[in-house]
């Protein structure tokens, strides 16, 4: 018997401990249908999901949030402002334009630009490859300070017109040179 009214009272507590808010007490977009949610009720709602859990690690982190690694700047040839900017972009994802030169079919685009990936890869430089256009593609560097050392293999490959990279254009050393070779395969 007494194990009975231990329950009852255990449950009765529960009951009562467990609900936050009695109904009339609910704010106003709390009593809403999930459906008709709006942007900054779903918010809310995530913050309170979020409020009691642990904070992430730092390399579990969305990329945005990371703490950028420090710059020693005592050890940076300040006159050399590419060596500034690679330096800064370590870490960070940075997208590069490459543009293919003699106006190529598109087939022919994502074979050279198939190559030069390959290539980049070979040279332990990840580099995500993404046609945009006939003649022009992204190519796009988790390690932002990547980015520069494959500006400089890229502009000395044939057929390549011009390489952008932070609102910096940098022309091909041979973009009118045609490798009439076609390839069906890598």
């Amino acid at each position: 018997m007494s194990k009975l009214l231990f329950y009852i009272f255990l449950f009765c507590m529960y009951y009562t401990l467990a609900k936050k808010f009695k109904d009339n007490e609910k704010p106003s977009w709390a009593k809403k249908d999930i459906r008709d949610f709006s942007d900054a009720d779903m918010e809310r709602l995530f913050d309170q999901w979020e409020e009691d859990e642990e904070p992430l690690p730092e390399d579990e982190l969305p990329e945005h949030l990371r703490k950028p690694p420090p710059i020693d700047l005592t050890k940076m040839d300040m006159s050399n402002p590419e060596a500034v900017l690679q330096a800064t972009k370590k870490g960070q994802t940075l997208m590069m334009f490459v543009s293919v030169a003699n106006n190529p079919p598109r087939a022919r685009t994502e074979e050279l630009t198939k190559i030069w990936q390959a290539s980049l890869w070979s040279n332990h430089i990840q580099a995500e490859r993404y046609l945009i256009d006939d003649d022009r593609a992204i190519f796009m560097f988790k390690d932002g300070s990547q980015a520069w050392t494959a500006k400089e293999f890229l502009i000395e490959q044939d057929e390549l017109k011009e390489v952008q990279l932070e609102s910096q254009t940098y022309p091909g050393k041979n973009p009118n040179v045609r490798n009439k070779a076609v390839r069906d395969e890598l």
